[in-house]
């Protein structure tokens, strides 16, 4: 049980930087970045706000990502580890994928 937990608590504190950033950033002047720190997405995007709104939402559905597969370590193990598998793998992918359709959709270019 207490490798669950501890399964649980890691996969809390990966969940929680992405809900700050979807609550702290929606709302910011700036383009949110995506993992990078890309400085040149102040010149791309054209609606920020709308940008911003969107990026929120692709990290807060990371976060809810990483919360459900801690609940499921707790729960059962091995749907943990499938889901934390698929995270770390095409989940990232799919993420990188969803990112660029909402650069391109508010991109200048």
């Amino acid at each position: 049980m207490a490798g669950r937990i501890v399964s649980f608590i890691c996969f809390l504190l990966c969940a929680f930087p992405f809900f700050v950033i979807s609550v702290y950033c929606k709302d910011s002047r700036e383009p949110i970045n995506f993992w990078s720190g890309d400085t040149s997405l102040k010149d791309m995007v054209k609606d920020v706000k709308s940008y911003n709104a969107e990026m929120a939402g692709l990290y807060r559905k990371c976060a809810l990502f990483f919360l459900l597969t801690g609940f499921l370590f707790v729960v059962l193990p091995a749907a943990g580890i499938v889901f934390a598998v698929f995270g770390c793998s095409a989940g990232i992918y799919l993420a990188y994928r969803i990112y660029k359709k909402i650069l391109e959709k508010y991109s200048l270019l």
